[in-house]
């Protein structure tokens, strides 16, 4: 087990999130002992018994049982659109852009499926996946197998995008709010192009897929940087779980039409990365419909705040302090403070990459690290790729304390402001001598996907 697992514990409820009381999302609890993701596994731990612990979880959805056919069902039966072997043509060279290893995107359940049409009409010479890395750091060999099968690693031209290579990019003018349109020449220039995603909570376009994995995934420096700067990212619409008058969601949909992706298949995923939905089609139709039953999974009412919040995260996205802190974000920026000003929260994370290799997290990590927290929120240039992160992550730990339980590189942690422990215990010792014994607390099992709204 990893370090972080208390070696006393006996884990009293292991599977209490899957009794009836979760019909109801919300349940309170007596008792101690838990258990969230960390890693590729799980964390077991006991609350303080004076905790009176609330958890939040996402509605319950039973996952599709049979991938294979639902993933056929879907590329068939596609939303607003004629079938893949009715739309491409014969010979046509054909892009599909692929999610990278920071993404929960199950590309491997999907791939075989979309390709066994592609190939129906074009041969597998003109066929490329593209990997929609944004800034992050390229993906290995060993990753790509793991991410998209071994069978696809072997036969297909697989490219990690490089936002920062001019000579791959092409500019195509600017967005009505003046983001340059730069963009991945081999997606623009083959003659069909289609984008795998997964629609689940994000913190700028709402929700993620549609466009997303387009318009950010295999665009330059200069288009992400423009879509995370400050006239995006403060936009009141621009709102976790919000997709109307969002004008960053505006944007990287303005910027795929330009672009011409011309079909998606995306997907929604349960707590435990179980696909519950696929659908495939016209990238907003597909995008919308799926958007409308995530938010019914992912939305639950809560009626308060909390004194601190335990958030599960698990792989990939705690594999680096960068994603690791969208937990807390995601929190602080609903549209009510699920934590209350002074309060803690607490994620278990491994950050196996510090705090990530990719440039824009690196820029994330060196903004935090060498700036105080008001030069961060007074900064008055825009922000570069990966700077905004630090910006949000600034105002949240100007009302709330983040502590980071068992990662790999605690100084790290510390570099960037939050608190690195070992264990739960010591985090929970942290948040007693500091706000009291008895305490609101608020259990997130999965929180990327879960968004509490207080009402």
């Amino acid at each position: 087990m990893p370090k972080i697992n208390n070696s006393n514990l006996s884990t009293k409820i292991s599977n209490f999130y899957h009794t009836k009381a979760f019909a109801y999302n919300i349940i309170r609890l007596k008792m101690t002992s838990f258990k969230i993701p960390y890693g590729k596994e799980e964390i077991s731990f006991e609350m303080p018994s004076e905790f009176n612990v609330t958890v939040a979880k996402i509605n319950s959805v039973s996952p599709i049982a049979n991938i294979a056919e639902s993933a056929k069902n879907a590329l068939l039966n596609p939303i607003n659109s004629k079938r893949l072997t009715e739309l491409i043509k014969n010979d046509d060279s054909v892009c599909i852009i692929v999610t990278d290893i920071t993404r929960a995107s199950p590309d491997k359940e999907i791939l075989p499926h979309l390709i066994e049409q592609i190939l129906e009409k074009t041969n597998s010479k003109k066929l490329t996946l593209l990997i929609a890395s944004g800034l992050h750091r390229e993906m290995s060999n060993a990753e790509k197998i793991e991410k998209y099968g071994e069978e696809i690693a072997s036969n297909f031209q697989i490219i990690n995008h490089d936002a920062t290579n001019q000579e791959n990019l092409i500019s195509l003018g600017t967005t009505k709010n003046g983001t340059p349109i730069k963009i991945s020449k081999i997606a623009y220039e083959s003659d069909f192009l289609i984008s795998i995603g997964v629609v689940e909570p994000h913190q700028y376009a709402g929700y993620s897929g549609g466009y997303k994995t387009l318009a950010i995934g295999v665009a330059s420096d200069e288009t992400i940087s423009k879509t995370h700067s400050r006239m995006f990212i403060e936009h009141q619409k621009t709102r976790i779980g919000n997709i109307d008058g969002n004008i960053f969601n505006e944007d990287i949909i303005e910027i795929g039409k330009k672009v011409g992706l011309d079909f998606i298949v995306n997907v929604i995923l349960d707590d435990k990365k179980n696909i519950v939905d696929i659908k495939a089609g016209e990238p907003l139709a597909t995008y919308k419909t799926l958007v409308s039953t995530a938010k019914k999974i992912s939305e639950t009412t809560i009626s308060k705040s909390f004194d601190v919040a335990v958030c599960g995260i698990g792989f990939p996205k705690d594999t680096n302090l960068y994603q690791t802190s969208r937990a807390a974000s995601y929190l602080f920026y609903l549209p009510t403070k699920v934590v209350k000003n002074g309060g803690y929260i607490i994620i278990p994370a491994t950050c196996d990459e510090g705090a990530g290799q990719g440039i824009g997290e690196q820029r994330f990590f060196d903004m935090l690290k060498n700036k105080s927290l008001e030069q961060i929120l007074n900064h008055k240039n825009d922000f570069k790729a990966g700077e905004q992160r630090a910006f949000m992550m600034a105002n949240v730990l100007k009302h709330c304390n983040v502590i980071i339980v068992g990662s790999k590189e605690p100084q790290i942690v510390k570099d960037a402001k939050m608190i690195p422990t070992s264990t739960m215990n010591k985090a929970f010792e942290i948040v007693q001598n500091d706000l009291g014994k008895n305490l609101d607390v608020i259990l997130i099992p999965n929180a990327m996907m879960t968004l509490p709204i207080i009402k």
